[in-house]
């Protein structure tokens, strides 16, 4: 029999809600357990056959990030991307709201009153496997409970209004932990191995499993929790079992385009894709990529200069070893660096998708001149209508986890690294990540970056395997959490920076001859077709006259160490269950 029995193509995160809407629509108040309208969904005549389990599991789907929360939500950019607005988690603004603020459990109730009923189906092997997808989302759903506010009430049963349950208080972190890995090793058993970069499927539950037991396990590490190592030694074991599986790999073409292809792809590319979020012209389905990275109305979002600093040299050596590396002006600091860099922002030389002329950083839609190039397809998709698939859980993010675990524990040895780091860079020809010299000689600006990194003998090393996240990752919306799980928030308060201008003057970014750009005091020289200008002190460098390009420099930013790690309860929640309590050092009078 076939499990999957559906053919979902590049619309399945959306109409796979269309079966269940009737039944989700007119749910009552969103920000508590609510009661379905039983009437319109009677079990006594449902989930009785495959057909009826798919068609409820479906609606489960939307729980998946889109496109706007990858490459756009902030905070999830972190500290990788300026732009001309901050949010308030890097102001120290956050108040306690009054309701939401994340704290909703529909999705859970649905997943609930699906595992209550599924039992009424006689198709056992039907029942396991949609019960395993129902299990996928009920830890997904705990994964992002837990992130945003530690301690959360643990419900696996359907509530009613009636329900002592529902002023039970939260429960501890690290209960409601076990309980995630029971669901998601039951999906992990029962799930599909067909491959399908639409459903989920017993690879898609070991990418998520890797996931969560990394994060876990280094938030309680860094976080002095305890009990981290046997959940960082989970997430090894559930990367190497994909790993092991031969099932995804790392896609390779060109060292000089393949990276970059994953992301402007129409369709995903299975070979490296587990799961994506899916986008279409023909419904149409689409995302505004082009509009946020493009336009001088949406942010003008831009990389920041110490993602720039990160890459390394096309030789492996470290671009900020070179003597004067923070006075470098563009077309110096973009030479012979990792191919990633001119895969991901504009570098001399850029040519667009489907255009054959060389296109230099345009500052008006750039706050600090490293512009994207990562999700940007030909111009014609410059109406606002982008059709890439974006990623939810790729092959490389597995890697990457398991090398990191493994450092974490102390574990790593070079065959590790020749298994997940190097595949990494071995699609772009980079030489590989040597341990035993990232250990003997850790890399003081990475030290500088991440100051509360574990100090043994595996330091190094796991600088190194942040550095290769921090790139390959980038703005795949990991940034925020993976500062967080490190206790790294105090980054959040560094001013960011752009790209660095010796003063005044004309400037030929990309050295071919013509004048790019130019930054002037006073009246603005006559216009010059082809040219770029920026009034010095509109563009604010942070010598005055000279240096980086400074991002929002009046705004203060703020980090609370004591509080800031984790997010408020909404002030109703806590009037409507007196047994729950708040967040450490969080104000409960709406502050």
């Amino acid at each position: 029999m076939n499990l999957i029995g559906l053919n979902i193509n590049k619309i399945f995160l959306y109409c796979a809600i269309a079966g269940t809407s009737s039944l989700i629509l007119s749910a009552c108040n969103d920000d508590y357990l609510e009661r379905y309208p039983l009437a319109e969904l009677s079990p006594e005549t449902n989930f009785r056959n495959e057909a009826e389990l798919r068609n409820y599991s479906n609606g489960f789907y939307d729980q998946l990030p889109d496109a706007l929360d990858v490459y756009y939500s902030n905070p999830n950019q972190g500290d990788d991307e300026a732009r001309n607005t901050l949010p308030d988690e890097f102001r120290g603004t956050r108040i306690t709201p009054g309701s939401g603020g994340g704290w909703s459990w529909t999705a859970l109730r649905r997943i609930n009153f699906f595992l209550a009923h599924s039992h009424q189906c006689e198709d056992e092997q039907a029942r396991l496997h949609y019960d395993g997808i129902a299990r996928f989302f009920r830890a997904y759903f705990y994964f992002q409970k837990i992130v945003r506010f530690g301690d959360v009430p643990w419900y696996e049963t359907v509530l009613e209004v009636d329900d002592q349950d529902l002023q039970k208080p939260r429960d501890s972190r690290k209960m409601v932990f076990e309980k995630m890995l029971e669901d998601i090793d039951f999906a992990i058993a029962n799930g599909s191995t067909e491959k399908s970069g639409q459903l989920i499927t017993k690879w898609t539950a070991l990418a998520l499993k890797s996931r969560m037991c990394l994060f876990e396990g280094t938030f309680r590490k860094y976080h002095g929790i305890g009990d981290w190592q046997e959940i960082l030694e989970q997430s090894v074991s559930a990367s190497a079992d994909l790993m092991n599986s031969g099932v995804y790999d790392i896609y390779t073409s060109d060292a000089g385009k393949a990276y970059q292809e994953l992301f402007t792809a129409e369709d995903a590319i299975l070979e490296e894709m587990i799961l994506a979020r899916q986008y279409t012209e023909s419904i149409p389905l689409v995302h505004s990529a082009h509009s946020y990275l493009l336009s001088a109305s949406f942010g003008r979002p831009g990389v920041q200069k110490s993602l720039i600093d990160s890459y390394l040299m096309t030789d492996g050596s470290r671009f900020t070893d070179i003597s004067g590396y923070q006075t470098m002006e563009f077309y110096e600091e973009t030479r012979d660096r990792d191919p990633r860099l001119a895969q991901t922002v504009r570098t001399p030389g850029y040519k667009r998708i489907g255009s054959s002329e060389t296109t230099v950083p345009d500052f008006a839609t750039s706050m600090t001149g490293y512009q994207y190039v990562k999700y940007v397809l030909s111009p014609a998709y410059d109406t606002g209508r982008s059709i890439n698939d974006i990623p939810i859980f790729r092959y490389a993010e597995v890697l990457l986890n398991f090398a990191e675990a493994k450092a974490e524990l102390g574990s790593l040895n070079q065959s590790d690294i020749d298994r997940s780091i190097k595949l990494l860079r071995d699609r772009v020809g980079m030489p590989n990540l040597d341990i035993a010299a990232a250990n003997s000689n850790p890399d003081p600006f990475l030290i500088d970056e991440y100051p509360n990194a574990d100090a043994g003998a595996n330091r190094g090393v796991i600088l190194e395997i942040r550095r290769e996240r921090r790139i390959e990752l980038i703005k795949e919306g990991f940034r925020y959490d993976d500062l967080m799980r490190w206790k790294e928030g105090k980054r959040l308060e560094r001013p960011f920076y752009g790209m660095y201008f010796p003063g005044i003057g004309d400037y030929d970014l990309d050295r071919d001859g013509r004048i790019d750009l130019v930054i002037y005091q006073g009246n603005a020289p006559t216009a010059v077709p082809g040219r770029q200008y920026q009034k010095l002190g509109e563009l604010v460098l942070e010598d005055g006259n000279s240096g980086r390009i400074i991002n929002l420099p009046d705004i203060t930013k703020k980090w609370d160490e004591q509080k800031d790690y984790l997010y408020p309860l909404p002030l109703e929640e806590l009037q409507l269950n007196t047994n729950l309590t708040q967040n450490p050092h969080w104000d409960n009078s709406g502050k």
